[in-house]
């Protein structure tokens, strides 16, 4: 028996990373996954490796900025499956660019890749996860069992960041709206919860030098990053992969309108 046997979760950004991490991790303690990425490949990379460990998976290439395909991403989701329990608000990017040079094209982009992403799943996500909550507090006076929102914050946006304002903007947004979600949802026994990550290796915090220059990190600025972790070695993906795990499982039914910093005890976080 899995955690999470006859669960359904969305993962969105679930291609890469700690999203690919995340779906992976669902899908071993159970649940079947909806890979939402805007980029086929990585999409459906993720969708294979979960059915080759014996898992179930879906690929969505619903671009989640647009309110319409967050709820056709939900729509679908319900369609195939039967319900929606579990989402993963994973999905984000950088643009990196100090303040002073940040222009309105650049700030909406990182924004919304990070925030309105969230926001539009949820949303749509939330009009299921309510209807069948009050239906079955019709029945029985209570909802059969917690269903769960996780989002991924940074704990770029408890410290601050140089060069990231678009970005600890949103990811600020997303520890605000937490709270606020989970004293709405909350009596319809939907958890809201967040996971804030560190510095966790993926293409967002690789080497500058070795990427393609869209994504990555100078190096000297890496080895500042290593230094600062208590623990002495970069987070993983499978590492927020295994909070956002306990966030969606029954383990965590009594928590609700955190944000869980995990960052191997990187100074500055708490």
């Amino acid at each position: 028996m899995g955690r999470l046997d006859d669960r359904v979760a969305i993962v969105t950004g679930g291609g890469r990373g700690i999203g690919r991490a995340t779906a992976l991790r669902l899908a071993e303690d159970g649940a079947a996954v909806v890979v939402n990425d805007v980029d086929a490949e990585p999409a459906h990379e993720t969708v294979e490796l979960i059915e080759k460990a014996g898992g179930t998976a879906s690929a969505s290439l619903h671009n989640t900025v647009n309110r319409a395909e967050a709820d056709e991403l939900v729509r679908t989701t319900v369609d195939r499956h039967g319900k929606l329990d579990i989402v993963i608000n994973n999905a984000g990017t950088t643009r990196d660019k100090m303040f002073h040079n940040l222009d309105d094209d650049l700030f909406d982009f990182v924004f919304n890749v990070n925030f309105k992403t969230a926001f539009h799943v949820t949303l749509a996500a939330v009009q299921h996860m309510r209807a069948k909550a009050k239906e079955e507090r019709e029945t029985t006076g209570r909802p059969a069992y917690h269903r769960k929102i996780v989002n991924t914050s940074s704990v770029a946006a408890i410290m601050g960041n140089n060069g990231q304002y678009n970005y600890t903007a949103a990811k600020g947004a997303i520890i605000a709206t937490t709270r606020t979600l989970a004293l709405e949802l909350g009596p319809f026994g939907i958890n809201v919860n967040a996971v804030a990550p560190g510095f966790v290796e993926t293409r967002l915090t690789q080497n500058k030098d070795e990427g393609d220059g869209t994504y990555g990190i100078p190096e000297a600025s890496r080895q500042l990053m290593k230094a600062l972790i208590a623990i002495g070695r970069y987070g993983q993906p499978e590492d927020i992969a295994a909070v956002h795990a306990f966030l969606a499982g029954p383990d965590s039914d009594f928590v609700s309108g955190i944000t869980i910093p995990v960052a191997g005890g990187q100074l500055g976080t708490m």
